[in-house]
Formats: structure tokens, C-alpha cells, sequence
């Protein structure tokens, strides 16, 4: 029994009735970029996340840096983030010419230790990166306050997890700016890439589209160095399609999260959801001492898993010469025992119960 990390062909099947007459029309229409189907979808999805803007652009990470470059964000600023996460989120940091501030995650949560970011704050800090890793929300009203206190700003990271909640609000609502990633693994997904921007900033929600758009506000007038970064009319069909089953498909990721939790219990570490929101599993991620006993067990099974992310930021050659004498130790230990299990809302049953037999067998 193969089983895929993320079964994109059988939720291709479930949705080409609807997906492919809606592409063939936008094709037939021959409004490519900003048609009707990217403002229809910029509309739906703030409305989705309950804020007043949503502005799309190509990329999660250039929904990053987009947001970054909004804030004023340059030369000697400085960004406290995670370092276990992709590296688009401090990548993006480095790219407007500011430094990224590691600190240590909780080791339960996998976010940010949110004792040791008050401790990085500095004259220097213009921001806070939260990333809701692996679809869990941080717990963001002490971030909030702190960045209140320090007039900072509240960047989220919802890369992974849109459809996510907090505190009554939409994962990247709660902050001044959220961004998130429509990359074909993320729990709304493309069939190629692209990202979203929101926010309830009216001067925000302005200079985020004029970045996105070559820096213009005005047709051929350029007032800031700015990108070219946009959403394409047919990917705005297929996430216009997907927008709709979210909440269905996040909920099945949440049942299968608490079904391999029954049946893992005591075997691995499961994780941990801290009730401060609603956990929506882009990944479901394990952590053991045994990891790569464990993941052999399962590749050699025809079981699809991965490690995320077997690298800190902190650790990586991009850094070397900034952080190389940074010592995280929850994040490095947490790196070397994660492993994270087929999570796809396609998936069976029957396939939950044959990860964790093969999981079981190579722990015993």
C-alpha cells in the first residue's frame, strides 16, 4: 500500500467538475492578468479571513517580502522570527538589507518561545515574524502586547496555516499584516504557486498593492522600487474553488490528527495543541528518539514521510557568517527528532491505521 504524503490526484478528482469549466472559461475570456476571477478572489478571501483587504501576489514569499518592504523595513533594522521554518521568512528579512533575530521555539508547540522574544527586543527591532508552524496558531496577544509596547510591527507568517483561528479571528487577522502561501502542498493550494497579503491597514492595504505592482500608482509612474508579483486568472479559478471547501478539508485534517494521536499514544511524542486556537495539521508532525528508524520502517513500507526541517535557519550556510556562534538547543534537538506523517484531508482510514502499524513495529 503506497500512501503519499498529500494525495493532490484524488482531490483533482473531486473537484475537475467544477475546476475545469471554470478554467476553460477564464481561458476563453482572455483576461489573464487581473481578471475578474483574481479581484472576485482577493474579495472572497478577506472576507474569508475578516478583514478588509486582501491583495494576491505570485508567491508566499513574495507575499513576505512585499509586506516587509510596506513596513519600511531596511539597512540596520532588525526582525525576530523562528529558525525552525522555511527560510523564506528570513530570507525575505535579509533581502530588504535588515538582520533576522533567531530565538528558540517551545518545544511542544514548535513556535516561538515567546519569553525569549521579549528578551531579543533591541533599540534596532522594527518586527515580529510569528510563523504558525505546521498549522498551529502562536499565541499572539502577548506578541501583541509587546509590539504595542515597543511600536513594532505584528507580521504573521500564515504560510501554513490559512483557515486557522485565534482569539475569534482568521489565522493572519490578528496582526497588521498577514501573509500566506497558495503553494500546491498548502492547505489552500494552487495547481502552481502564488500567495495573498491581508489586512484591516487602509495606508497598508495602498502600499502593498502599489509594491506588488512595479511600484506604481499611477499607469507608468513609478513612485517606489517595487515587483512584479501577481496571482494568474486561472490559479484565482482554482482557489476560488478551493476557498469554498476549506473548512471541510481542515476539518478532516483535524480528524485524522486525532485519530493518529489515539493510535500513537504512548509509542511517539504526538503533537501538542495548546488551545489558544484551532490547529488546522499542514503537517502532522511526530517527534522521537528513534526518527530515523522510524522513517526507514515507514520508506521502505511505500509510506511517504518527511522531515521538516532537518536544517535551523540559524544553522544554515546563508547565516554562517551571522549567526554562526547562535546556539538554539531546543530547535537543534527538535530537528533532530521530527518527523511528520501522511496528512493529506484525502486520506483513508485504512491508511491512517497502516502508518501507525508500521510506526508501531519499528518502535517495538
Amino acid at each position: 500500500m503506497n500512501i503519499p504524503m498529500l494525495d493532490l490526484k484524488a482531490e483533482y478528482a473531486l473537484l475537475k467538475d467544477e475546476i475545469e469549466p471554470a478554467v476553460c472559461a477564464a481561458l476563453a475570456a482572455c483576461q489573464y492578468i487581473g481578471g475578474p476571477n483574481v479581484k472576485a478572489f482577493e474579495a472572497e478571501a478577506a472576507a474569508y479571513a475578516g478583514v478588509k483587504h486582501g491583495i494576491s501576489c505570485a508567491s508566499g514569499t513574495d507575499a513576505l517580502l512585499i509586506a516587509l518592504r510596506a513596513i519600511g523595513l531596511g539597512p540596520g533594522d532588525e526582525v525576530i522570527t523562528t529558525p525552525f521554518t522555511f527560510v523564506a521568512t528570513a530570507s525575505t528579512v535579509v533581502m530588504c538589507g535588515a538582520k533576522p533575530v533567531f530565538v528558540d521555539i517551545d518545544p511542544r508547540t514548535f513556535n516561538l518561545d515567546l519569553e525569549q522574544v521579549a528578551a531579543a527586543i533591541t533599540p534596532r527591532t522594527k518586527a515580529i515574524v510569528p510563523v504558525h508552524l505546521f498549522g498551529q496558531p502562536v499565541h499572539l496577544a502577548p506578541l501583541k502586547a509587546l509590539c504595542e509596547k515597543h511600536g513594532l510591527k505584528l507580521i504573521e507568517d500564515a504560510a501554513q496555516s490559512f483557515g486557522a483561528d485565534y482569539a475569534g479571528r482568521k489565522s493572519g487577522a490578528y496582526g497588521d499584516i498577514g501573509c500566506t502561501s497558495f503553494y500546491p502542498s498548502k492547505n489552500l493550494s494552487a495547481f502552481g504557486d502564488g500567495g495573498l497579503i491581508i489586512t484591516d491597514d487602509d495606508a497598508l492595504a495602498a502600499e502593498l498593492r502599489v509594491l506588488a505592482s512595479h511600484g506604481s500608482r499611477v499607469r507608468y509612474h513609478h513612485h517606489v522600487l517595487g515587483y512584479n508579483s501577481r496571482l494568474d486568472e486561472i490559479q484565482a479559478v482554482i482557489l476560488r474553488a478551493k476557498l469554498k471547501r476549506l473548512d471541510g478539508f481542515n476539518n478532516r485534517r483535524i480528524a485524522i490528527a486525532d485519530s493518529y494521536n489515539r493510535q500513537l499514544a504512548g509509542v511517539v511524542e504526538t503533537p501538542y495543541a495548546d488551545g489558544h486556537g484551532r490547529h488546522v495539521y499542514h503537517q502532522y508532525t511526530i517527534l522521537s528518539d528513534r526518527r530515523d528508524a522510524i522513517q526507514k520502517a515507514l520508506t521502505d513500507a511505500g509510506v511517504s514521510c518527511a522531515v521538516y526541517y532537518p536544517v535551523p535557519l540559524h544553522r544554515q550556510e546563508m547565516f554562517a557568517t551571522t549567526h554562526g556562534d547562535v546556539t538554539l538547543p531546543v530547535t537543534e534537538r527538535t530537528a533532530q527528532r521530527c518527523l511528520s506523517l501522511p496528512i493529506s484531508p484525502m486520506l483513508q482510514d485504512a491508511q491512517i491505521e497502516r502508518v501507525c502499524e508500521v510506526i508501531k513495529q519499528a518502535v517495538a
